[in-house]
């Protein structure tokens, strides 16, 4: 960050700060409502901005409250989606209703890995969606995706994800940082679980310091792991069977965790190039990807599974392939018991 910002935004991070607790002391002290919905609500958050490994988290818990013979429903915002302020029914959670513009990318892919367990609803007011959803696809379990600031709608668990390749988000609120909040602000939680701890360097230290700033909150270790790789059109395919020569490409919040991946998979990355996240294809940007990717001696391209839902309307002049990531839990039967207890 340059000497111009060090010294215009703090001032704004300031402010933001006293906006964010003032709004947290209207709502413990009722001046703004919070409102419950007639079936338990988990939700899945994050303190800092950008990816923190929270999709897949929002599958893992979807797919283990569906276990249970719960009808699960996920409620989520729909970042950067078209008609923000309309609500979406983008699965029933039977079939696939919308499309990645109407939806957005995350709540398409989750709509499509959770076909048949889950149902995904876009809303701002996740209240009206949830209320919409009991009476009209018979739901009697919600998933919240980003719903720690949410305080509008009240829960029966609050997960915090905090990456462990960033976990103090710069140190600073926003916009000088990347804190949506103070990190002590985990001991509002019910647990938290640190993702991508495979990137970590000290585990332990980063555990300790969480444990002194939420007040002792139970705290999880997680990794992304490869599933492994198909094709854009959802074909899998063998690792042996992709040229270990690729061009990688994504708009996520983390890229260098998803390179990272690649490279523990033996593949030679030739030339990479990050868009923002939740960046809208076009076809010049893949016409331009597709052109570097050859004069660097890439073979094929490979991308990550939220980036893939955007690209299969586009013409793909090299093979492209996605990457498939799941989070994998340390202790995970110990968290189960706190969702079995929220159910």
């Amino acid at each position: 960050m340059n000497s111009i910002s060090s010294l215009v935004l703090p001032p704004f991070s300031a402010l933001y700060g006293l906006l964010t607790r003032a709004r947290l002391i209207a709502y413990r002290e009722g001046l703004l409502e919070t409102s419950k919905l007639d079936a338990p609500v988990i939700s899945i958050g994050n303190i800092t901005t950008g990816g923190t490994g929270k999709t897949p988290l929002v599958e893992w818990v979807s797919r283990a409250i569906a276990a249970e013979g719960k009808r699960v429903c996920v409620l989520t915002r729909g970042y950067r989606r078209a008609n923000p302020g309309k609500r979406l029914v983008v699965s029933d959670g039977q079939q696939i209703l919308a499309g990645v513009e109407e939806a957005g990318d995350e709540p398409l892919l989750l709509a499509r890995k959770l076909k048949g367990l889950a149902a995904v609803v876009c809303d701002s007011d996740r209240w009206q969606a949830g209320n919409w959803a009991q009476k009209n696809l018979a739901v009697d379990a919600f998933v919240l995706d980003d719903g720690f600031q949410h305080f509008r709608l009240a829960r029966n668990l609050d997960i915090v994800t905090i990456d462990a390749t960033s976990p103090y988000g710069g140190a600073n609120l926003l916009p000088y940082g990347q804190l949506r909040e103070p990190l002590s602000a985990a001991s509002r939680s019910d647990c938290i679980i640190i993702t991508r701890s495979e990137f970590c360097d000290d585990l332990d230290e980063l555990k300790r310091h969480l444990q002194s700033v939420s007040a002792d909150r139970p705290i999880f270790i997680s990794e992304m792991r490869a599933e492994g790789f198909r094709t854009i059109d959802a074909l899998n395919v063998d690792l042996e069977s992709i040229p270990k020569a690729v061009a990688a490409f994504c708009g996520v919040g983390n890229p260098e965790s998803f390179y990272a991946h690649l490279k523990r998979q033996q593949f030679t990355l030739t030339f990479t190039h990050s868009y923002r996240d939740h960046h809208a294809y076009t076809q010049t940007d893949i016409d331009f990807l597709a052109r570097q990717a050859t004069q660097s001696g890439a073979k094929a391209l490979v991308t990550t599974a939220k980036d893939a839902v955007k690209l299969e309307s586009l013409n793909l002049r090299l093979p492209c392939f996605v990457l498939e990531i799941e989070i994998a839990i340390e202790e995970g039967a110990n968290l189960l018991k706190l969702i079995r207890r929220a159910l």
